[in-house]
């Protein structure tokens, strides 16, 4: 069943830049839809699960850090100004 349309209050169109001009409804499909009545804008979001895209390889997400960052042994020398 859609929904009754309704204003959203503070919202500003992406194309006009008009605020509370947006007025928002659900269709038959459960489709959220909003409209702009100043220049007939207008945006589909639908609830249905989007199919998932698998992340693309990159260099960043392909490294795995294996390196050992422990500290081994800390050594201290003796600079000539220590022995006055």
């Amino acid at each position: 069943m859609a929904s009754p349309k309704r204003f959203i209050a503070g919202a500003v169109c992406p194309r006009c830049a008009e605020m509370d001009k947006i007025m928002m409804f659900t269709t038959d499909d459960d489709d959220q839809v909003r409209e702009c009545v100043a220049c007939g804008f207008t945006d589909a979001v639908s609830d249905a699960e989007q199919p998932s895209n698998p992340e693309l390889e990159t260099r960043v997400n392909k490294r795995k850090n294996e390196d050992d960052h422990t500290v081994k042994q800390v050594v201290f020398f003796k600079s000539s100004a220590d022995d006055e």
